[in-house]
């Protein structure tokens, strides 16, 4: 379901933009990471029906490391859905944010070190990840410091 708009300004429609193409970026890679989880699953369980698989995202150890990912795009759709015009300051924080997530990492927290093992199993998970930094080096990164 796409939420109705407020009415936009040029900046506004913009940021929107923004944030629609990462949520879109998002969910891609969260399907992508979830086929990846249940063929895995599979291998060591047998088939599971779509219910079953909704039910283990929800409550098994396996999948509890995607969670990130559906709260993360659901604080995106409650902005996209929000009253407010979007601002800059909102699409800088939610790719800043998204950024500091998505960094597959060894010795990240135990989601960078998930999602680097992922990348290391599944192409197509690489394929996911491209599309998401494509779209973080379209954006500028967030400045620290003075320098």
């Amino acid at each position: 379901m796409t939420p109705n708009p407020p009415s936009e300004s040029g900046a506004d429609a913009l940021d929107r933009a923004k944030l629609t193409e990462l949520r879109t970026v998002l969910l891609k890679l969260h399907k992508t990471l979830l086929d990846m989880e249940r063929r895995d699953y599979e291998r060591e369980h047998g088939h599971v029906s779509t219910g079953e698989l909704f039910r283990l995202v929800l409550d098994h150890q396996q999948f509890g490391w995607l969670h990130n990912i559906s709260e993360f795009v659901v604080r995106l759709d409650e902005t996209l859905a929000g009253e407010v015009p979007i601002t800059p300051e909102d699409t800088r924080s939610a790719i800043g944010t998204a950024r500091k997530l998505f960094v597959p990492s060894e010795s990240g927290d135990a989601f960078q070190k998930r999602y680097f093992d992922a990348i290391q199993r599944d192409p197509a998970v690489v394929m996911e990840h491209a599309e998401l930094a494509r779209l973080f080096n379209s954006e500028p990164a967030e400045q620290v410091g003075g320098g």
